[in-house]
């Protein structure tokens, strides 16, 4: 139990905090501490060299402008959102891992934190802290961090299966000046709504999803209003599901394991989301460990794996991080769920992506990957605003000509053509 009384933002001072070469673990997406990033940020330009770990950044704390002339570098499992913006600035190291892993090099001490700063949402009655948007890697950093400074949030919902740990070595309380970062719902245009009226047609009723965000996943989720009972069992989830669940369309009454319960490692939405979450025990936060876990995820029956992708080449080889040579993405979950939906009893793995990138001028179906993220030997199904290619049981050269087949017209000669030359096909 934690009693002590947060204290005025304005008595923070990193430089009494902090030592020279400190890794600094910050929560990420929603669940970011908006007034300790951003006080960070402003006291940056008088601390030493710091390295600084995000995951996706969708707020403006830091950005290439925010840390202009301080010594902050950055390190994260990805350059999702702006912290993309840091990498084509030089100053994002990536570390190329499994989000999953994060969780257990940190249990594990491999994986070295020095701060960690938290979001929470304000304690109940018995003094109990919540965890609040995100269950991640930083509440298994905090057990072996030298100082965690965590910002009390009033407008934090309050969520279950996710304490604060006990037994922290050193624990600042903060009053939290910003309300949590909204991830509102994307708008969807035509191709989106093309490629999700496939996608639905793939989700039986009684699936289990897991599914992230972005403008695909949310155009997926809004086409799955006239299915019944589904469950969810994923990485993150929005204001998309919520209105799923409001619907009556996501009951998880099917489920086999956690019915009745849908289960997320973090919660990327607006006050909607954050709401419906508020000390709703019918929503459980859980650390990586289990939502991305191996054998939790094996006993799931009809898991359906929805990701969206950069490119996927004619042997079905999915990138899902650099694109023009730019790192963009992250490896994620994705290789967690794509595995575990392909060997789950009515499962199936599935990468959504648009036919074209800049404006109809670049492929995304391409004849092969200089980076990837899904290796041919976990293909699944791949769907474009043209269609679904099934590649379960397809030789190279029958996958080829099926994802031909639902690349953009304008590209399918010239792909054909690259395809003739491969010995493969």
């Amino acid at each position: 139990m934690h009693s002590a009384r947060p204290a005025d933002a304005d008595t923070l001072d990193f430089s009494t905090l902090l030592r020279p070469g400190d890794r600094v673990v910050c929560g990420q997406g929603a669940a970011e501490p908006l007034t300790l990033t951003r006080r960070l940020a402003a006291q940056a330009p008088a601390l030493g060299p710091l390295d600084v770990f995000v995951g996706p950044l969708l707020a403006d704390s830091f950005t290439p402008d925010t840390v202009r002339g301080t010594q902050l570098r950055f390190s994260s499992y990805g350059a999702m959102g702006a912290a993309g913006r840091l990498w084509s600035a030089g100053l994002l190291d990536v570390l190329p891992t499994h989000y999953s892993a994060l969780d257990a090099a940190a249990r594990s001490g491999a994986w070295r934190a020095d701060v960690v700063l938290l979001q929470l949402a304000p304690p109940r009655s018995d003094g109990r802290f919540s965890l609040s948007l995100a269950n991640d890697y930083t509440a298994q950093a905090a057990r072996h961090a030298r100082l965690v400074i965590a910002e009390v949030n009033q407008d934090a919902p309050w969520t279950h299966d996710a304490p604060l740990p006990e037994g922290l070595q050193n624990l600042l309380l903060v009053e939290a000046r910003y309300p949590p970062v909204d991830v509102a719902p994307t708008v969807m245009g035509g191709t989106e709504q093309a490629i999700a009226a496939h996608v639905a047609g793939l989700v039986p009723d009684g699936a289990v999803l897991q599914i992230g965000i972005g403008s695909i996943p949310d155009a997926v989720l809004a086409a799955l209003t006239g299915h019944r009972d589904l469950g969810i069992h994923s990485g993150v989830i929005g204001d998309r599901v919520v209105e799923l669940i409001k619907r009556g369309v996501v009951t998880n009454g099917r489920k086999g394991v956690d019915a009745g319960l849908t289960i997320t490692n973090a919660i990327f939405g607006t006050a909607l989301a954050r709401a419906h979450a508020d000390d709703n025990a019918d929503i459980r936060v859980r650390p990586a460990r289990y939502t991305h876990g191996r054998d939790v995820l094996a006993a799931i029956e009809n898991l359906v794996a929805i990701n969206s992708a950069l490119e996927v080449d004619l042997s079905g080889q999915v990138n899902t991080e650099t694109a023009g040579g730019a790192y963009v993405g992250g490896t994620g979950g994705l290789l967690d769920f794509a595995r575990a939906a392909q060997v789950s009893n009515g499962g199936r793995s599935i990468i959504a992506l648009p036919a074209t990138a800049r404006r109809g001028t670049l492929s995304r179906i391409v004849p092969r990957l200089s980076n990837v993220t899904l290796p041919k030997s976990d293909a699944d199904v791949v769907v474009t605003e043209y269609g679904v290619a099934d590649l379960r049981g397809a030789t190279f050269r029958e996958r080829a000509r099926r994802l031909i087949a639902i690349a953009a017209p304008a590209f399918r000669e010239t792909l054909a053509m690259e395809a003739a030359k491969s010995p493969q096909c």
